[in-house]
């Protein structure tokens, strides 16, 4: 496998070219006081420097020796704990974290790429650091300032860690339906029972303590979701003073023993009258959720990104060094008995396939980020509106979308290496177990899928879709290239699906659901072409193309809008097909 290189050559062309995201920063003070764009490239190196010379080297390793459990206790593999303390060392965890309780105050522009070098360099290992800044996130924007002052600052620093307690063995999408229960004591804490199930991080041997965010009942909450709460748990208690106490009433009853990321402890929790403590106001649990998980949501999206980078840049190596054949127009390598296997047609396919999914999905998440920073921390209350509608509209899409494609991505990259991709040494098939789950977790791809057309299209009236196909026509209106006309296709046959879509539902619901996962993926490959079109114009204004980086994403450009854009003909008219073949067969004749 090839050493991981973080890419921040492209990187930097994104935030810094295609985005210009240093005037966002200085629109914004409260982003303007912490980040230029000198820092943030300073910020980049340096993580580039700890994922690929300290966490990605453990990837295989704690691939293949996975987490153990025994006696309620997990064991991470070998070199881990050590691992996970130079990188809290280094303040990554809390990167982007509240700077009053000593966080880093990065805006997510520069955590997403922070999140794609870990990633890259080692799924698993990145899961710890992602969950407790999932948690903090919520402990910061819901929790009272006591809680806050008493938790943050050792989670930020990684001192200790967090959790999220959702999925129950009956409740998984249907949260609504949890049966954790939450008992009011007089000292104005909670006992906490119940079990929970597929917890990333939920034990561990990485921090002394692991704060754990659990969804629970009180006794007097309504049915369904809307009766739903947050409780603070810790693993260990912490006393007034901030030093640690007594074991909490909860325990570790077992591991997952997974397909992919093995070296990510998932745990069976059981809270047996745990003491907790409520985040927000009774009932409010789900609120308090969601503010993270348009952040993780994203964060899914970001590593099916980075597995794709790893595959991509595994590919390119294999393929420069592998020597099998001759190109079809004749020997390249004459002092050599064949070729090597990059000469070949359907071998570029492939790596131009990846190229042009990583990249376009690299702009896709960077643009996301951008609105969640402006979301959070712009002072006119217009802008954050639409901010805030426009992460809603584009966060299935960044994460159902950035993870299909890294699915196909990774098994790209297998093939390249043909039998040697099958193999367990060379590391590609890790790639594609580990990419597996990002499918799966937060939310599967076709829920998000049918939150995308369901609620943020006809949920709306397409008003929030609107919004963001004017911002497209007004690119295109201002650019007069092929690029941008491929573009308008594109969105023009966005916008017809969109208004069949709404028109059909109400005569049809099955429609919403027949169509959810092609529409999707008809909007992502428009997004893309879009973040294509504006890398491409970058190029094209600066006149740069001769430089070898420039010229690769014009070629690169090209390749997509060629090859790849032309799937959204065959997403339109499965579409319009209809819901109507779906249920030709009886339910017995499956």
């Amino acid at each position: 496998m090839a050493d991981y290189k973080a890419p921040l050559r492209d990187m930097r062309f994104v935030l810094n070219e295609v985005f210009e995201v240093s005037k966002l920063w200085a629109q914004l003070p409260a982003l303007a006081e912490v980040v230029d764009e000198d820092t943030a490239a300073a910020i980049l190196e340096e993580a580039g420097k700890v994922t690929g010379g300290v966490i990605a080297p453990l990837n295989r390793s704690g691939d293949e020796e996975g987490c153990s459990w025994a006696k309620g206790a997990v064991k991470t593999p070998a070199g881990f704990p050590e691992a996970y303390k130079t990188y809290a060392e280094g303040g990554w965890v809390g990167v982007g974290g509240d700077p009053v309780f000593g966080g880093m105050g990065m805006p997510k522009a520069i955590s997403a790429q922070v999140e794609e070098m870990v990633n890259s360099a080692n799924l698993s290992f990145g899961l710890y650091p992602m969950l407790t800044a999932g948690a903090c996130l919520s402990i910061n924007a819901h929790a009272s300032e006591e809680l806050k002052e008493k938790y943050l600052p050792n989670m930020y620093s990684g001192v200790w860690a967090g959790s999220m307690c959702l999925t129950e063995p009956h409740a998984g999408t249907d949260l609504g339906s949890i049966r954790t229960k939450a008992e009011p004591q007089a000292d104005g804490s909670f006992k906490i029972s119940g079990t929970k199930i597929f917890i990333t991080g939920g034990e561990h041997d990485l921090t002394e303590n692991i704060i754990h965010l659990v969804l629970a009942k009180l006794p007097d909450a309504p049915a369904g979701p809307k009766g739903i709460s947050l409780f603070l748990v810790p693993k260990v208690m912490v006393n007034n003073d901030g030093s640690l106490g007594e074991k909490n009433s909860l325990s570790c009853g077992s591991i997952e023993h997974k397909m992919g990321i093995k070296a990510s402890a998932t745990c069976v929790m059981n809270f047996d009258g745990a003491t907790g403590w409520i985040v927000d106001a009774p009932n409010k649990g789900l609120a308090a959720m969601f503010t993270m998980m348009n952040y993780e949501r994203l964060g899914v999206g970001i590593q099916g990104l980075s597995l794709g980078e790893r595959s991509y840049q595994n590919a390119v190596e294999y393929a420069r060094d592998r020597i099998q054949s001759r190109a079809p127009t004749g020997p390249v390598a004459k002092d050599k008995a064949a070729d090597p296997i990059i000469v070949h047609p359907d071998v570029r396919r492939m790596l131009l396939t990846m190229k042009a999914l990583n990249e376009g999905g690299r702009a896709f998440s960077s643009y996301v980020a951008m609105q969640l920073d402006t979301a959070k921390y712009s002072e006119d209350a217009a802008t954050r509106k639409r901010a805030e509608e426009l992460v809603a509209l584009l966060t299935p899409v960044a994460k159902a979308f950035l993870t299909d494609m890294a699915l196909e991505t990774t098994v790209h990259g297998q093939q390249i290496f043909g039998g040697h991709g099958f193999i367990r040494e060379w590391g590609q098939e890790q790639l594609i177990r580990d990419c597996r789950i990002t499918q799966i977790y937060e939310g599967t791809n076709g829920i998000q899928a049918l939150d995308l057309v369901g609620r943020k299209v006809i949920g709306n009236g397409g008003v929030v879709l609107r919004q963001f196909t004017r911002e497209i026509r007004r690119f295109v209106e201002q650019h007069d290239t092929s690029y941008a006309i491929n573009l308008l296709d594109a969105v023009e046959r966005l916008e017809r699906t969109s208004k069949w879509l709404q028109e059909c539902a109400a005569d049809n619901p099955n429609e919403t659901g027949a169509a959810s996962v092609e529409y999707l993926h008809l909007f992502g490959y428009t997004a893309y072409a879009w973040m294509w079109a504006r890398m491409a114009e970058v190029v094209h204004r600066k006149r740069i193309e001769g430089e070898a980086f420039y010229s690769a994403k014009l070629a690169t450009a090209e390749f997509f809008f060629a090859r790849l854009l032309p799937r959204t003909l065959g997403l339109e008219a499965s579409i319009l097909a209809g819901s109507e073949s779906l249920y030709a067969l009886a339910d017995e004749q499956f």
